[in-house]
């Protein structure tokens, strides 16, 4: 299942406590992602501008939390 170096680190991972275990989960899975791209934050940050402005205007087509569930479910195939 993997190196005898690979099975000694996750053995020893595994006795960490379960904030040890958070925090290292993390930050393995941060260094597997590349670096921030500032486009994509610019893009995320109109889109909620966008947005606000839409329910501000109150054009924004609103949910309320049932309808969002059931969506979500049936998203999901559960009853």
């Amino acid at each position: 299942m993997g190196s005898k170096a690979l099975e000694k680190l996750r053995s020893e991972a595994l006795n960490l406590s379960e904030t040890e275990r958070a925090e290292l989960a993390y930050n393995l899975v941060v260094s597997l992602d590349g670096s921030p791209d500032a486009d994509v934050e610019k893009a995320w940050d109109t889109e909620i501008l966008r947005r606000l402005s839409e329910i501000d205007a109150g054009t924004a087509n609103l949910v309320d939390r049932k309808e969002l569930r059931r969506r979500m479910r049936a998203r999901m195939n559960r009853p």
